[in-house]
């Protein structure tokens, strides 16, 4: 081991038992030790609260990429030894995702991009003719694809059981042999968890399925597709600790293979003639074209190193620490939590709140300018659950988006999101609740740029390195 290896050893070990946290060994994280420069010329090492939107990448998970870049060739087409390797390393990739998401034995594993490529590929493959069930409260990925397939959304539940009565109305208001309830297993927003399991047996009691999308579910909780009724799901490398490029649709393969594919190409038929396309079988059918054999290697590497580690051990520390992230901000004086429920306890580390009489965009850019603490703001790619949550009426949501849109600088009603996952510390979270208590009593420190529409704050001037 050398030694810069050897010292982001040591400090990992340091941190991970810090307050108390005693992360297991062996989650090690690429950057996890990196120090930032403030606005007032310090350095501080960086506060990564924005897992949600995406995840360092596991020092295990770069490595396994590493190892595997010498053999790198051709998948499943080559005869060289470099492309054996690398087929062989693809399709265990392939086998540890379906063994990390509980898949059954016959379901098809197929690698995409994004939970983004998951949603879209699946709405084409279910196609016009099915009646797709779907919530306001969802991520746009699992939103527009079936609102493109005529889908109404229902809107957002207040409660969990709303939640199940809307959606077993609608259930019984079918108007197609072909069934599809989607649903996301934890809010982007907000981090609850949602029912989907008692969701999938009222799929299943009318004869339909359950699409879930596990883009945040699956970096935080055990996921088991077989013994829970799931019958497609999703999830997004990026936000699992190997941020790639690769994700996967895992799922029933006749709906898969029911149409053609959504890309069309090399390596997903069997045969071409003049007239004749002859198409393979799912996964292959839809993984046209060159695959992204390092980022699915990587995911493969992520899932079972975070099997080998233990969901549940991991699930109970991240509790401990949203636990503590609730208490912290719960003493920020003007900060108000948002939730779809309003129940504590039933969410992972995730918080979405706002700061009264700042922007959301300001409290993001003054805790990373001025604190070093990274966060999200905005609406999170979930505009009509972030209205809804807000109080926002609709009209004015999009007379607001209108005038943004011809170049008035005007900017959309938001929240500021805070997210941990592995690695995240106790002081950590009080680095961040104490940044936004000075937020609340004294404002920013500095001074900053408003942004034109929708993008960032920016400090003006900005002095630090290569930001200016």
């Amino acid at each position: 081991m050398d030694l810069a290896r050897s010292r982001r050893v040591e400090c990992w070990d340091e941190r991970r038992r810090a307050g108390g946290v005693a992360w297991p060994a062996g989650l090690e994280l690429v950057g996890d030790d990196v120090e930032v420069p403030l606005v007032d010329g310090r350095a501080v090492r960086a506060v990564d609260l924005d897992r949600a939107a995406t995840t360092p990448s596991l020092e295990a998970v770069r490595d396994a990429v590493v190892e595997l870049l010498p053999y790198y060739g051709s998948a499943h087409r080559g005869a060289g030894y470099k492309s054996v390797v690398t087929t062989r390393a693809f399709e265990g990739a392939r086998e540890a995702v379906r063994r990390f998401v509980g898949a059954r034995p016959d379901d098809a594993v197929v690698f995409v991009r994004s939970t983004t490529e998951a949603c879209n590929l699946l709405a084409h493959c279910v196609g016009e003719d099915a009646d797709v069930v779907v919530l306001e409260l969802e991520h746009h990925a699992n939103l527009l694809p079936w609102r493109r397939l005529g889908a109404r959304p229902l809107p957002v539940p207040r409660s969990r059981d709303e939640l199940i009565s809307s959606i077993e109305a609608a259930v019984a208001a079918r108007r197609s042999e072909r069934l599809l309830v989607a649903l996301t297993g934890v809010s982007n927003v907000t981090g609850e968890l949602m029912p989907y399991e008692e969701v999938a047996a009222i799929a299943h009691r009318a004869g339909g399925r359950l699409f879930l999308d596990a883009a945040q579910l699956a970096p935080h909780r055990a996921v088991d597709a077989g013994a829970s009724g799931v019958d497609y799901l999703a999830l997004s490398g990026h936000k699992l600790y190997a941020p790639f490029g690769a994700g996967a649709l895992v799922g029933r393969r006749d709906w898969l293979e029911a149409g053609a594919p959504m890309l069309e190409g090399g390596g997903a038929v069997s045969l071409v003639t003049s007239d004749l396309v002859v198409w393979k079988q799912a996964p292959e059918r839809l993984e046209s074209g060159t695959p992204n054999v390092l980022g699915a290697v990587a995911l493969g590497a992520a899932c079972d190193l975070l099997s080998a580690t233990g969901m549940d051990v991991l699930a109970t520390i991240e509790q401990a620490l949203a636990d503590q992230l609730d208490r912290l901000l719960a003493g920020v004086p003007g900060l108000r939590r948002l939730s779809i429920f309003g129940e504590a306890g039933q969410h992972v580390g995730v918080a979405c709140f706002e700061l009264q009489g700042l922007d959301h965009g300001l409290v993001a850019a003054a805790l990373s300018a001025e604190h070093g603490v990274g966060v999200r703001s905005g609406c999170f790619c979930a505009h009509p659950l972030v209205r809804e949550l807000l109080g926002v009426a609709p009209g004015e949501m999009e007379a607001a988006a209108r005038r943004m849109a011809g170049g008035a600088g005007v900017r959309l009603p938001g929240a500021v999101r805070a997210s941990l996952g592995i690695g995240t510390s106790p002081e950590d979270l009080a680095r961040l609740a104490a940044a936004l208590g000075e937020l609340a009593e004294r404002g920013p420190r500095w001074t900053y740029r408003g942004p034109d529409g929708d993008g960032p704050f920016e400090p003006d001037p900005d002095p630090r390195p290569g930001a200016g």
